[in-house]
């Protein structure tokens, strides 16, 4: 148990000895000041429970005080602002819990709050359209690690990547790597062929290039029609691989690939449509200004 929790019961038993047995002491808790020089921990006890108590905070505060450094550990305890408890704990808490930590190793921190109980967690979702790049890096780590804290606490966590993979965006970039492979059977591509919401990065130069060496000239000079699903499933495929190894790079394990495509080819967007609609939860009007 952290230090924290483990003085939050310290301190739910002297209230509760202090209470009335139907005071409401959930909203009590313990965290680490906004400023370091105020102690170790900031209560506010004396804040929740002047109410229900019928005492002004800061003489609840007062009252609080001498009992709370009997308390095994606590050193000081003052009093800031209007009410709230700055406790401080003698070094040698801090000492020996570091030694706790470090027996420990990994497993420190685990706890069975979540219960086993499913939790999906959907991050990254970076539009399949190029490599990664530092805003995408950003919500990758940021998502792998309130999935990584939800598990450490006993949720049984699912993690999602949501592929954008319909849309005009995917088939301009399948043109594209058409353009690329067209490319890299030796037709002069100019860099203005890319202009209308193209993708000129060079990082589609090895997909023609693979796209290319597949299929030879089989594609050269034919419609879009003819091309566009096949190169389309491809271009998806290389795309992905290029995420996957940043993913990779940065130590994050996707668990489900959820394919935008695929849920709309298969119908389910319109039947919880008309789901939502059936229950009257679909609002169709214009909402007045904020």
């Amino acid at each position: 148990m952290n230090l924290f929790a483990a003085y939050t019961e310290k301190i739910l038993l002297v209230l509760k000895d202090l209470v009335a047995p139907d005071v409401d002491l959930s909203r009590v808790t313990v965290d680490p000041p906004r400023e370091a020089a105020h102690g170790d921990m900031a209560c506010n006890a004396a804040m929740v429970l002047a109410k229900p108590t019928g005492q002004p905070p800061r003489k609840l505060a007062e009252t609080l005080v001498p009992l709370l450094k009997k308390i095994t550990g606590v050193s000081d305890v003052t009093i800031a602002g209007p009410g709230f408890l700055n406790i401080t704990l003698h070094s040698h808490i801090w000492q020996t819990h570091l030694k706790t930590i470090l027996e420990c190793g990994e497993s420190y921190g685990n706890a069975t709050t979540g219960g086993g109980q499913p939790v999906n967690v959907e991050y990254v979702s970076a539009n399949p359209t190029g490599p990664m790049h530092v805003g995408h890096c950003r919500n990758a780590v940021l998502g792998d690690t309130i999935a990584s804290l939800l598990q450490k606490v006993g949720f049984k966590v699912c993690r999602e990547y949501y592929i954008n993979d319909a849309g005009g965006q995917i088939i301009n970039l399948t043109r594209s790597a058409y353009l690329r492979y067209t490319q890299a059977l030796g037709v002069t591509v100019e860099d203005s062929a890319f202009a209308n919401d193209l993708y000129p990065g060079d990082y589609l130069i090895p997909v023609g290039q693979h796209l290319a060496e597949k299929h030879g000239p089989a594609w050269l000079d034919q419609p879009e029609t003819a091309w566009m699903d096949t190169f389309r499933e491809e271009v998806m495929v290389a795309m992905m691989a290029l995420i996957n190894e940043d993913l990779k790079a940065l130590g994050i394990t996707i668990d489900v690939f959820s394919s935008e495509k695929t849920i709309t080819d298969s119908g389910l967007l319109e039947q919880t449509l008309q789901l939502l609609e059936q229950q009257g939860d679909i609002y169709i009007g214009t909402l007045p200004p904020p």
